[in-house]
């Protein structure tokens, strides 16, 4: 955790800079701190007012971000604007331009079978260096299966990689690095959700210029409209409630 803290509705945020971020990233990473770094948007706000593992998860993590220019809106009409936006899609490849001349060795653990084997090439090809600990694409059902769990700790233990990029949906990764980064032992985990498929080209993001004003959720509701309707029309809406009941203690 860092001394920039600070209470936001139902939890606390660090509000850093991509740089302050990647900065305390690289300090965990020398001192072998193990940590989780989950970055924060407006579904998992939602989801903590009833999810208490999850906002136990959250409040104990070494990094929460804000992820998502709503948040950010919210913050300023709260009257307490955080320094910046910093997503998973956006925080992995820095953190692997960083790693590649530092020789910090990375895991991609998550998404379908072969896309984050896929993802890993990427970002070798992009930042030649880049050290590829491993990638492994678990079974479905794989956070009920003791041996699988065993089995991913192993691989993970024996990879001795510096950074993981865990992306396997909400809350699904948050839970399976809390309870597990102790074994395992890599010094920081990420929960990125579907950053993996962003890199290796099986989900698109939306343009710069829709990114830069907040609208990517817009275009992720376009493209599948099946699968978020429920999420950005319905549940989170649930955010505007939330914003009124905690303006208060903000």
């Amino acid at each position: 955790m860092t001394q920039n803290r600070k209470k936001f509705m139902n939890t606390c945020i660090d509000d850093l800079t991509l740089e302050e971020a990647v900065n305390h990233i690289e300090m965990c990473i020398q001192k072998r701190k193990i940590s989780h770094v989950i970055t924060l948007n407006v579904d998992q706000i939602v989801r903590m007012e009833w999810d208490k593992r999850f906002r136990k998860i959250c409040d104990t993590c070494e990094l929460l971000l804000v992820d998502g220019h709503p948040l950010l809106w919210i913050a300023k009409f709260y009257g307490m604007p955080f320094k910046q936006k910093i997503c998973g899609s956006d925080l992995v490849p820095i953190l692997c331009e960083l790693a590649a001349p530092k020789k910090y060795s990375v895991f991609f653990l998550g998404a379908a079978p072969g896309v984050a084997q896929l993802a890993a090439n990427i970002m070798a090809k992009k930042y030649p260096g880049l050290i590829i600990a491993g990638t492994y694409s678990p079974p479905l059902g794989f956070d009920k299966d003791e041996n699988e769990i065993k089995h991913i700790n192993e691989m993970l233990y024996a990879s001795q990689a510096d950074m993981l990029f865990v992306g396997m949906g909400v809350p699904k990764q948050d839970i399976f690095i809390h309870e597990n980064m102790n074994i395992y032992q890599i010094p920081v985990s990420f929960s990125i959700g579907g950053t993996i498929d962003f890199i290796a080209g099986k989900q698109g993001r939306a343009p710069k210029w829709m990114r830069k004003i907040g609208f990517e959720w817009l275009y992720r509701l376009i493209k599948d409209p099946r699968r978020m309707v429920k999420r950005y029309l319905v549940d989170d809406l649930k955010i505007i409630r939330l914003i009124f009941k905690y303006r208060k203690i903000n």
